[in-house]
């Protein structure tokens, strides 16, 4: 877990930094480049994703792995509310976990699709404005909140 953390810190400071690692594409360097890290359990992942969902203008791209979180669920219902475009793409498997968010969220106007193509779609990210990138091995759950390991980035 910690090389997989210090690999995903490595890669922001390179990206915040605008230091070349091979390829490089013509874009715009950020004048600053903000990061925080979190884990889990007890670690602040659902609260941080919550502030910056609250933030969200618009777009907001999310897909998960495993989604049963109704805090995160709510924040991004509300963020609907707001007028923020959001999509979201879920695994396959959010079709008949208990306590998916899948139904709620389809249910409130946001469009949801599921990725059965893929044996797993075991990716948790969230783009939010285009600029915002929340990603790692926390899953948007309870349990991962409350009892499983992973971090937020």
């Amino acid at each position: 877990m910690k090389s997989i953390t210090t690999l995903i810190i490595t890669l922001t400071l390179i990206i915040c930094t605008g230091l070349s690692v091979g390829t490089t594409f013509p874009q715009e360097k950020p004048t600053t480049c903000n990061w925080e890290v979190h884990f889990s359990p007890h670690g602040g992942c659902t609260d941080a994703i919550i502030r910056e969902l609250n933030k969200a203008k618009s777009p907001l791209l999310v897909q998960a792995y495993s989604f049963t979180s109704a805090p995160i669920a709510k924040a991004l219902v509300n963020a609907h509310k707001r007028g923020v475009k959001i999509e979201v793409i879920l695994d396959k498997s959010q079709r008949t976990q208990e306590y998916s968010s899948a139904t709620f969220l389809y249910n409130q106007g946001i469009p949801v699709k599921i990725d059965a193509q893929h044996a797993i779609a075991h990716n948790k990210v969230m783009i939010i404005d285009g600029e915002t990138v929340i990603t790692g091995s926390f899953n948007f759950t309870k349990a991962a909140e409350d009892s499983d390991p992973g971090f937020c980035l």
